[in-house]
């Protein structure tokens, strides 16, 4: 079992339309409501690759159930916290001219005593699984250090974690040595404290996180494609070139493919291979995280790595 953790998951919005105004009436083409947040998309794209997986976390209110009820009907257990608020949405507006806007809720309240249920389930959890995957933001009332603290109770059941947050919850959780982690490239400026210009500042900006005791550093540049610091080196995979569709949630297919390729003990040239085809995959779908297996397989043949 794999388990994930959402700390302020949301129902997805996702839009159609032809130009986004401000200050405009805007009318939209169509709308599809999927599970969201960063946890739960990962969840669901090991779901779909056949992975037993329980996904752990906050819901509450109408979308919190409605939510609950889709992850079930995917095969995913559903073992969050119940909340007396309601769980946020995330809108995500498609345009023609290429243009891709997300308007994101902050979440409900947490309180003192939900967070307690939620960490003595998640010790609970953390001992029947393979792989923890921590993703995303926290909702309001949750501490900085929340990641840290779960990477370091899943590190006494000799658990890996995969980390993949921003801001202070990831500058606070790679204190705790997860096995990996995840950042673009404001993230990882963040984490080193001034601009990275090219491949060269990134790979010795992967090193000094490497250093300072995280494992593996895979660091997502978009289009751009996507580098890994590992033992074996720094090596940077080239995404193929797609019509792309809808990016968001491309940073979550590389952590499903990272955890698959983790699992499966494959060397770090076959995960960084499996995650920038994954990736580039899911950006030629409208609907984030409903990947098309085929494609995944055509596009990791022709997946580029250089050693940097």
């Amino acid at each position: 079992m794999i388990l994930t953790v959402t700390l302020n998951p949301a129902v997805d919005k996702t839009y159609r339309t032809g130009e986004l105004l401000c200050g405009r009436v805007n009318r939209m083409r169509c709308v599809t409501n999927i599970p969201g947040g960063k946890g739960i998309n990962v969840s669901r794209m090991l779901s779909q690759y056949g992975y037993e997986v329980a996904a752990t976390g906050f819901l509450g209110g109408f979308p919190g159930k409605w939510i609950e009820t889709r992850l079930q009907k995917a095969g995913i257990r559903s073992e969050f916290i119940e909340i007396d608020g309601e769980t946020r949405s995330s809108m995500n507006i498609v345009a023609d001219n290429g243009f891709v806007t997300e308007i994101l809720e902050p979440g409900p309240h947490i309180s003192e005593a939900q967070l307690g249920a939620f960490l003595e389930r998640f010790g609970r959890l953390v001992q029947d699984c393979r792989m923890v995957v921590l993703s995303g933001s926290a909702a309001p009332g949750i501490p900085e250090d929340i990641y840290a603290r779960l990477i370091e109770t899943a590190a006494q059941a000799g658990k890996e974690t995969i980390l993949d947050t921003s801001g202070e919850l990831l500058r606070k959780g790679i204190r705790a040595c997860p096995t990996i982690i995840k950042p673009n490239r404001k993230e990882l400026e963040y984490l080193i404290g001034h601009r990275l210009r090219d491949r060269e500042d990134l790979k010795e900006a992967a090193g000094v996180i490497r250093k300072n005791g995280v494992p593996l550093v895979a660091v997502s540049l978009g289009a751009k494609g996507l580098m890994l610091a590992g033992r074996s080196g720094c090596l940077y995979a080239k995404t193929p070139q797609v019509k792309a569709e809808n990016t968001v949630g491309c940073g979550d297919s590389v952590v499903a493919a990272l955890v698959m390729q983790r699992i499966a003990g494959a060397g770090e040239e076959e995960m960084i291979r499996h995650a920038a085809a994954l990736s580039a995959a899911n950006a030629t779908t409208f609907e984030n995280g409903d990947i098309p297996l085929s494609l995944e397989e055509e596009l990791y043949q022709d997946i580029v790595v250089e050693r940097l």
